[in-house]
């Protein structure tokens, strides 16, 4: 259960190791903290070390932050119940860059070099399967929790964030049945994740009986979305579903779309609610689908929210679907420890599948080949920058994913 009074103090912060230059940077000033949470390591026994390679630079920059604090905040509540079986967590950050190149390197550090009991990370799809070899060398348990394209499978990973079975259903049949869509443009990152998910939102709009009259990707770094707005202007669609990296080219999407001019239903499968609030008044509007809303009401989700702003005050970032899964992440990890009677790692692996946690999205259990069904929501951007929910839909199933692991 989620610890719900007062974050604790001094020796029982979480001790945050970066490494890399941009880490660093982070660390002193996005994820600032007053000097009394300032982390310091336990003297007493061994921590047990959490490994996080995460988009510090890169596609994946606009959102890591909230990541890192999420993380930050769930550590902090452990070591100050005592920690995990008596010992402490420690929080290892490396930059990936949001790509392969750099998560090869963050993954070999973490896991190789500094010896992380556990990787425990929100990611672009591009830098997990590159890290996957490496997590398998090292048989290190992998809790992954972002949202994701499906259908990655290994012994060693864990999954708590959406696929496109439970996230693009709702949204689809809304435009259909509510909006009368029937014809859709389709634009993603050129990567696993963008076609990933338009393959699976192609395949669900043309079993309903829907047409997608265009389907334009563009590289995770794109800048410049003029030729795709042309092709979505001259298509003259229903609906526009995009699938972008999450952060920055939803950023650069959502405002050139608007600057164009261009009058359409759209539906983004890959924002995430702080981005949407960053993008600010070209964001109202669009409609997402996800685990996760800031105003969720439930005390587990309000304990959470309260800690964030003790911990980070002004500096804090606004929670959102690929940052509550990391606090989630952690508290899965720590049952499963303990479960395990060890922090040992075929022993945790072995655990993962059998443990829950009551946190801010509900109770997460990643049972289902190492997935984890889930209730999603149906929401909206406002003009005040809230996401008003238009509909729920309670513990959603991943469906098939890895049924080797069922």
């Amino acid at each position: 259960m989620m610890t719900t009074g007062h974050l604790p103090h001094g020796d029982h912060m979480p001790s945050y190791r970066p490494f890399g230059r941009r880490s660093v940077l982070l660390s002193a000033s996005l994820l600032a903290a007053p000097a009394i949470w300032r982390p310091k390591l336990a003297a007493a026994a061994e921590p047990i070390r959490i490994g996080m390679p995460i988009g510090l630079s890169g596609a994946n920059s606009v959102v890591a932050p909230s990541v890192v604090q999420a993380a930050q905040v769930a550590i902090a509540e452990i070591n100050g119940a005592g920690g995990v079986l008596g010992r402490q967590l420690e929080l290892m950050v490396a930059d990936d860059g949001s790509g392969a190149d750099g998560a090869v390197k963050a993954f070999n550090s973490l896991i190789l070099q500094q010896k992380a009991d556990v990787i425990i990370t929100m990611e672009t799809s591009a830098a997990r399967n590159a890290g996957l070899p490496v997590v398998a060398r090292g048989r290190t348990p992998f809790i992954y929790t972002s949202s994701y394209e499906g259908r990655s499978c290994s012994p060693y990973l864990f999954c708590n964030g959406w696929v496109p079975d439970q996230q693009v259903p709702p949204m689809i049949d809304y435009f259909r049945t509510e909006k009368n869509a029937r014809n859709f443009f389709l634009v993603g990152s050129d990567y696993a994740f963008g076609r990933g998910m338009l393959g699976f939102t192609r395949r669900y709009i043309e079993s309903k009986g829907g047409t997608v009259v265009g389907e334009e990707y563009l590289p995770m770094d794109a800048t410049d979305w003029t030729p795709v707005l042309s092709k979505l202007r001259t298509a003259n669609p229903d609906a526009l579903i995009s699938s972008t990296a999450g952060g920055a080219p939803n950023v650069t999407l959502t405002k050139q779309l608007r600057a164009s001019g261009i009058n359409v239903l759209f539906g983004n499968l890959g924002v995430d609610e702080g981005t949407a609030q960053a993008i600010g008044a070209d964001s109202v509007g669009v409609y997402m689908s996800q685990s996760y809303l800031t105003g969720l009401d439930n005390p587990k989700n309000k304990a959470f929210k309260e800690g964030l702003q003790r911990m980070f005050g002004k500096d804090m970032r606004t929670p959102n679907d690929l940052s509550v899964p990391q606090y989630d992440g952690v508290y899965l990890y720590k049952a499963a420890v303990e479960k395990a009677g060890s922090p040992d790692k075929q022993k945790v692996v072995n655990a993962l599948p059998e443990v829950s946690f009551d946190g801010p999205r509900g109770v997460i259990r990643m049972n289902r080949q190492h997935h984890a069904p889930l209730t999603m929501y149906l929401g909206q951007m406002q003009q005040d920058g809230s996401i008003r929910v238009i509909k729920t839909f309670e513990n959603v199933d991943p469906g098939e994913q890895c049924p080797k692991l069922g």
